[in-house]
């Protein structure tokens, strides 16, 4: 899956800015409303308590209003049967007092049911806001994980997105350099081994017929031109193949390759001083070590060369126990290591090389100086899938 060409880190930046800036006032909206809430709820919980107070004097009201409105009914009745025996007076304050009584009664009877409903709705809507709060609390936290997480593992997204963008230019890089490889032996053999060895064929037709036409002597000097041909053009074959792989590395081991491969770059270099500096151990590695190291020296070498233009280059290999120390350092023109470099393919593949070596490297670099790398190996393994991970 290719990524969006449009898409780069800072756009995603303030992509991620306006995200947290919404996020940030949607948590405290619900903040809000979860304080509201809080506020709310225990208003309630002081009416609700009034209102439980009330109830309770109302009911102790009610229960003597209903036994005195029951005396006073009594009381009527017994006018009633004996009517003839009261007076006009004592007829009237019997049915008045019954009725006030029973008046009073009915009105706080419904100042109980107002209450209690109340009481009922205080209660239902206690419930509603409890849940409010759980809810606004629960959100709460929810957005302060997204936000914890758009604040700092989100935003390397845009790091990721860099990272896989030059790991894809990377890979497009490599086949072009494959490529571009193919071509280069194609020409060189072309142009080398190959032209040379059709010359070999034309003289050894030549040489045949000086051995059948003319001197002794001038098939001496013909063989001894034939031998120089093909001298020749066994160091051009050689040169190739050690710049594809130096076998020196199986044979003789990391040091003496870098020793030999630097004496033969400076000589081909000779407005170029190469100096090589081992402490240490001159002990065996792991090929696949033998063999990252070397290009990673290589590549270091041929940055100064080609980009640096220095006059001067130093390498030093220190060895010791756990780690192999690596310095290049060049007084060429220099760059600014905070300034991203365009299509610097040769950095990224030194630093993808030194991380599958689990190792660390820094580069200093200042304009107009020069240049210093700084590689870091610990060189005890730790287990087959970093081995089998270096070999691939």
């Amino acid at each position: 899956m290719s990524l969006p060409k449009k898409l780069n880190a800072k756009e995603l930046d303030k992509i991620v800015e306006k995200m947290v800036k919404t996020v940030h006032h949607s948590k405290d909206e619900i903040f809000q409303i979860g304080e509201r809430s809080r506020h709310e709820y225990e208003h309630l919980i002081k009416e609700l308590e009034e209102t439980k107070t009330q109830v309770s004097l109302i009911i102790d009201q009610a229960d003597r209003l209903e036994v005195q409105a029951r005396l006073a009914r009594q009381r009527l009745s017994e006018v009633n049967r004996h009517f003839s025996r009261y007076s006009e007076m004592e007829i009237r304050e019997a049915y008045e007092i019954a009725h006030e009584l029973q008046m009073k009664l009915t009105m706080i009877r419904e100042q109980e049911r107002q209450l209690r409903l109340r009481r009922d709705e205080l209660e239902r809507r206690l419930a509603a806001l409890k849940e409010t709060i759980e809810r606004a609390d629960h959100l709460i936290g929810q957005i302060t994980v997204v936000l914890n997480y758009l604040n700092s593992d989100f935003r390397q997204v845009g790091e990721f997105i860099e990272g896989a963008k030059q790991k894809q230019e990377f890979g497009l890089r490599i086949i072009e350099a494959q490529e571009e490889e193919r071509r280069r032996l194609s020409r060189e053999i072309h142009d080398g081994p190959a032209q040379m060895l059709a010359h070999v064929m034309m003289r050894s037709d030549l040489m045949e017929r000086i051995i059948r036409q003319r001197s002794v002597d001038e098939a001496v000097q013909e063989l001894r031109d034939f031998k120089k041909m093909v001298r020749s053009a066994l160091y051009e074959v050689r040169r190739i193949i050690y710049d594809l792989r130096p076998m020196a590395l199986d044979d003789l081991g990391l040091i003496p390759t870098l020793r030999k491969y630097l004496q033969n770059v400076e000589e081909y270099n000779q407005q170029t001083k190469i100096s090589f500096v081992h402490i240490g151990e001159e002990k065996r590695l792991p090929a696949h070590f033998e063999v990252a190291i070397f290009r990673l020296v290589q590549e270091s070498v041929q940055n100064a060369l080609k980009h640096a233009e220095a006059s001067e280059i130093q390498v030093k290999v220190e060895m010791k126990q756990q780690y192999l120390f690596l310095m290049i350092k060049d007084n060429g023109k220099g760059f600014d290591v905070k300034k991203k470099k365009e299509n610097s393919f040769g950095l990224i593949g030194m630093k993808e090389r030194v991380e599958l070596l689990e190792g660390t490297m820094n580069i200093r670099s200042q304009m107009g100086v020069g240049t210093t790398v700084f590689i870091q190996i610990p060189l005890l393994e730790t287990t087959q899938t970093r081995r089998e991970r270096i070999d691939q």
